[in-house]
């Protein structure tokens, strides 16, 4: 297909980036009989750092077929203080899927290709040109000329970068390394979720379970000064489970955590999409549901488009602050509360589990955050005795 005046190869839409978010767009366009190319700079598979857990409501926007690449399904969590303190919660019903993001990301990105999407992979784009006519792409061997591109290029996006340059991002620092379950003698840690509190400064390290290693990380949320390999250092060796234990070294990987206002995400013809539009739970650091969603979100908005005739962009916007910020809103403060005093949190939820039990509700999408948060403030309330 090619535009009248030019001969360069042209598309309805260009997407780059074939993560969750990037993927997500290209299915549901390229299912709708739009011609989409789609760019991934490195060969699918990929390893992508990232502790891969999956909350339960992605059931309410991904096809069944995404079980394919879980690896372990949740029923609870176990708490820890400063690795000491085991508060477990089990659940009768699941909560989470465990997913390594190379076969999980892959499993996205060959739906979309089945759907029809044009792949290019390990070619990396250069130069975008935001034209009259549409949006051109230089890359390392070609260019490429869209009518319409989805950023979804991540934490560190390039799209963003040159043709977002006013956003303001926080990015947060995690580290994470995988542990082959070959040299894990704790069988027991091979069925569960650890998360501990306190020994992260404004954040938390994580032990998930997948089917033959397991992911141990940290994540600091708050805007703290933090040396990431030094609490590293002290979450793997102060943790009982892992003493004794040679942790393979840590691959570090920024998290955008939503900060809030809400950012522009469209211009023009071009359109921000997951991790590249800081989409990510400031609470908990939860970004595979939102980029997934804010690629469908992407789709439908440019399918509105092409349907109607018109081009305005902002209708994404509308949408993504519509279903995303006010639970956002909601998450932040819930970070804030967690991560400023976690030894008060973890006290009150020795003490009262249904903190606990209700937050498992907001991962299966059945309780929002702004739903969980009020629920905390009653029982707050009734636990000082205020009126």
């Amino acid at each position: 297909m090619t535009l009248r005046g030019t001969s360069l190869e042209t598309y309805d839409v260009l997407v780059v980036g074939l993560g969750p978010a990037g993927s997500a767009a290209a299915y549901e366009l390229s299912k709708a009989g739009y011609s989409v190319l789609a760019f991934e700079k490195k060969s699918m598979p990929r390893y992508k750092p990232c502790g891969g857990g999956l909350s339960l409501r992605i059931e309410k926007i991904l096809e069944p077929d995404f079980k394919e690449a879980v690896e372990q399904t949740i029923y609870g969590v176990h708490f820890t203080f400063k690795g000491e303190d085991d508060l477990h919660i089990a659940s009768p019903q699941p909560i989470a899927y465990m997913v390594m993001r190379d076969r999980f990301d892959a499993l996205l990105a060959s739906k979309a290709k089945r759907a029809g999407t044009n792949v290019i992979e390990g070619e990396t784009v250069l130069e975008i040109i935001d034209r009259s006519d549409g949006v051109e792409i230089r890359t390392t061997q070609r260019r490429y000329l869209g009518r319409y591109l989805i950023g979804a290029d991540g934490a560190n996006s390039m799209v963003a970068r040159h043709l977002f340059p006013e956003r303001k991002i926080y990015k947060s620092v995690s580290l994470e390394s995988e542990l082959p379950l070959g040299r894990m003698p704790d069988l027991d840690l091979r069925r569960k979720v650890l998360v501990d509190f306190e020994r992260i400064p404004g954040g938390y390290g994580w032990i998930f379970p997948k089917q033959d290693k397991l992911s141990i990380g940290i994540a600091g949320f708050m805007r703290k000064r933090w040396d990431p390999h030094q609490y590293f250092r002290r979450f793997t060796n102060g943790h009982g489970s892992l003493n004794g234990l040679e942790i393979p070294k840590p691959t570090g990987h920024p998290i955008p955590i939503f900060q809030g206002p809400p950012p522009v995400l469209s211009r023009q013809r071009i359109l921000l999409a997951g991790d590249a539009a800081s989409l990510v739970d400031p609470f908990f650091g939860e970004g595979i549901y939102y980029a997934v969603r804010s690629g469908q979100l992407a789709a439908i908005t440019l399918m509105n488009i092409f349907r109607n005739g018109h081009r305005d962009l902002s209708e994404y916007d509308r949408l993504v602050a519509a279903e995303f910020y006010p639970e956002f809103k909601a998450a932040s403060r819930l970070a804030f509360i967690v991560y400023a005093f976690p030894r008060v949190w973890y006290w009150v939820n020795k003490r009262h589990h249904e903190f606990i039990e209700l937050y498992y509700d907001v991962l299966r999408g059945v309780l929002s955050y702004r739903g969980f948060v009020q629920e905390v403030k009653k029982v707050f309330k009734a636990m000082v005795g205020w009126r």
